[in-house]
Parts: C-alpha cells; sequence; structure tokens
C-alpha cells in the first residue's frame, strides 16, 4: 500500500492542470461524527434514521420532524473540529494543486480547515442554516434550535408560518442545479480525481468520478469500505483517510 500512495503522491506532484477533490462522511468520522452507510454508519444501525433526512417523510409527518429537530441540535458536526484529512487539503491547495473541493457534506469542516471558499462546491448545502420550504426565508441554525430550547418542537417560518427544514438536500429533493454545474465542470479539468471517504453510492455526485475519467483524469479512490467505481478507478486506498492524505500531500 505504500508503494501506491508513492504513486499516487507522484500524479499529484505531476498534475499541471490540477487535482480535483470529492468527499463524503467518511472524511470527517476522525472528528466524531458517524457516516451513514459504513460498519459503524446511522443508517446502518438504524435504518429507519433515513426517513429523518428523506423530503416526503420529513414534510408529511410532524413526529419525523420533531424527531429532526432533536437530530439537529445533538449533531455532533455542530461543535466538531476538522480533523487531519481536512487540513492535509489545506495544504493541497496551498501548494497550488486544488482546482476544486467538491463535498457531500454538510458539515462545514473544510471550511473551518481553512480551504479557500470559493474552492469549496457544498453539494448537499449546509446544516449551519434553515430555511422555510414556503417562502424561501433563511435564518440560522442556532436560532431555529433556540426556539426548541424555549419549548418549539417543530419550529415554523415566523415570517410565513411554513415549515421549516436545514438548508440541506434530503433525500427526494433534487440538487441545486448551478451547484452542480460547477461540480461537473470542476471534474473536468483535473489530471486526478480523489474520491474520498465516499461510497459512491448516492447520484449524482457518484456519477462525477465517470465525468471525471472520460475528460482525462486519473481516478484515484481513497474509501474503508467497497464502491461501486472500485474496479475502473486507477488506484484504490483502503488505509485510514487521516493517515493516507498527508502522505498524498507531503512535501508538494
Amino acid at each position: 500500500m505504500t508503494e501506491q500512495i508513492d504513486v499516487v503522491r507522484e500524479w499529484i506532484r505531476a498534475a499541471d492542470d490540477g487535482v480535483t477533490v470529492l468527499t463524503g462522511a467518511g472524511i470527517s468520522t476522525d472528528s466524531g461524527i458517524p457516516d451513514y452507510r459504513g460498519p459503524q454508519g446511522v443508517w446502518t444501525k438504524d435504518p429507519d434514521a433515513e426517513k429523518l433526512v428523506t423530503y416526503g417523510y420529513y414534510m408529511g409527518d410532524e413526529d419525523i420532524r420533531r424527531r429532526s429537530w432533536l437530530l439537529r441540535r445533538d449533531n455532533p458536526a455542530r461543535l466538531a473540529g476538522p480533523n487531519a484529512g481536512h487540513t492535509a487539503l489545506v495544504a493541497l491547495e496551498r501548494a497550488g494543486r486544488l482546482n476544486a473541493l467538491i463535498t457531500q457534506n454538510v458539515d462545514g469542516l473544510h471550511r473551518r480547515a481553512g480551504t479557500g471558499p470559493e474552492k469549496i462546491i457544498e453539494l448537499h448545502g449546509t446544516m449551519f442554516y434553515v430555511v422555510c420550504t414556503d417562502c424561501d426565508a433563511r435564518t440560522t441554525l442556532d436560532a431555529a434550535l433556540e426556539r426548541v430550547a424555549m419549548g418549539e418542537d417543530d419550529p415554523r417560518c415566523v415570517r410565513c408560518g411554513g415549515i421549516q427544514k436545514t438548508a440541506t438536500i434530503m433525500f427526494g429533493q433534487g440538487l441545486d442545479h448551478g451547484v452542480l454545474e460547477r461540480a461537473a465542470i470542476a471534474a473536468q479539468i483535473g489530471d486526478v480525481f480523489l474520491a474520498i471517504g465516499t461510497s459512491l453510492q448516492v447520484e449524482p455526485a457518484a456519477s462525477l468520478c465517470r465525468v471525471a475519467q472520460e475528460a482525462g483524469a486519473k481516478l484515484v479512490i481513497v474509501n474503508a469500505g467497497e464502491t461501486p467505481y472500485d474496479r475502473v478507478a486507477d488506484a484504490v486506498i483502503r488505509e485510514p483517510i487521516g493517515e493516507v492524505l498527508p502522505e498524498l500531500v507531503k512535501g508538494l
């Protein structure tokens, strides 16, 4: 595996057209945030929990919304800090190699680590803001959770009374077309495409791997479990992300 890491490091060093990165929940587990589909994932342990982030269930069931607000209140991502994997990607940017950092995560840890906001493409939005599903009024998650603490178990929009949700893309919702277009363009311009900590089971994010390869990039997957793209990847690394990424950017 060390030899493979050395090879990928050389690909990154030689990447005249830069590196595009896609990250999933696996990069944040070292920050104390559980992933979803891994062996100890939230949905692996409790398949019913997926309903809390599924749009149809959320909009149609007041009890689901109450449980969702409690989940947000108790989410370890609210207080989590970036780990070695996040900071390694900051080093990749500072070395002038990072084209874009596309993330499926809503935890904001890439921003906290110091990756330039202009480099980050948040495919699934952010958990730190709340939007009204009727009038699109926007407020902070902290403001909504203050209302929950005061006894509102399903805080409604103060402007129109509509149902509120975090500014994230739930299952059953489509991605923002502009955000997805930015991600697709970014996937086409690098010499290396790094898919990190993602099961590559959620579309259209997973298909960015194919977009990158068709544009001529080498596809590198760093993930604990198998993915549907392993058989076509140029390199697959199963070692811990927090150890692999610092090694990949060493000496840049």
